[in-house]
């Protein structure tokens, strides 16, 4: 009975681990380092390419089991949408009214929880079948949202991170995001990912990885040339939207109005050196 025990104790340390380094291999090395000259830096090379709604001005990203969940934009335009990641199939939408622009999403057990803009107020939806369950308010901007799973947290357009109690909502504390003692503001759609935040900074190609703890980033993700600028015709249309499939540990990024979603692998940026 003992060696039975120690062999399944040793296959879980073994599938443990190979999950671990599997995260590292998709995420680049680790970012939990000392650094004098700044975070790290990092590009980006293509796993999968999937479709994407060309017309969906992307606001907030999730994924789980098989479907993203997104979250669109502009007046008149926003809602709430589940899509087959293989695909790019609409299976399930509800549309917000008119004079709400739908923002960032995140999912928590069974529920959907969703921003707008400049509103002041977030939906709670049941992630089945989408049927709204409740209203929350909040002052100031709503952008982005993610969750570990014990608490939420909100981007608002500044370099604060508004850190929400996962069962009522309400604002417990920020996170001051600075890259050294530089503050870093637009922080748009964010996912938790491997025990970090990442997030979109709006109008830029470049996405933060910051600590939830300490609200330091701890290292820049370059994506630069992910898309070909013959489909970035339209202003709005900038990287806006990540998503991470924990279990597999695949990292999925997008923005509005793009024609796809990549699944991505993370690895360090070299350094050339001058001659």
């Amino acid at each position: 009975m003992l060696r039975v025990g120690l062999v399944r104790v040793s296959r879980r340390f073994a599938v443990a681990f190979l999950l671990s380094a599997l995260a590292q291999s998709v995420l680049g090395q680790s970012s939990h380092q000392t650094f004098a000259t700044g975070p790290p830096h990092y590009t980006f090379r293509v796993v999968r390419t999937f479709p994407h709604d060309p017309t969906a001005f992307t606001q907030g990203l999730a994924y789980r089991d098989g479907f993203f969940y997104e979250g669109t934009g502009l007046n008149n335009q926003s809602s709430l949408r589940k899509v087959r990641l293989e695909t790019g199939e609409i299976v399930q939408r509800v549309d917000l009214a008119p004079e709400f622009f739908g923002e960032g999403i995140t999912l928590l057990k069974n529920e959907v929880i969703q921003l707008t803009w400049q509103s002041h107020v977030g939906f709670v939806y049941n992630v089945r079948d989408f049927h709204l369950l409740r209203r929350f308010s909040y002052s100031g901007e709503g952008w982005g949202l993610t969750t570990n799973g014990r608490e939420i947290f909100m981007s608002d357009g500044t370099s604060e991170i508004r850190v929400l109690d996962a069962g009522t909502l309400a604002e417990k504390r920020r996170l001051k995001v600075r890259d050294k003692d530089t503050p870093i503001d637009q922080l748009n759609e964010l996912e938790y990912v491997e025990g970090e935040i990442f997030a979109n900074v709006w109008q830029t190609d470049r996405i933060a990885r910051i600590s939830p703890q300490s609200g330091k980033v701890v290292g820049w993700i370059d994506l630069t040339g992910l898309l070909s600028p013959i489909y970035r015709r339209e202003a709005g249309a900038v990287l806006n939207g990540i998503a991470y499939d924990a279990q597999h540990k695949r990292l999925f990024v997008t923005g509005k109005l793009w024609p796809n979603v990549f699944e991505i692998r993370v690895v360090p940026k070299q350094i050339q050196s001058a001659h």
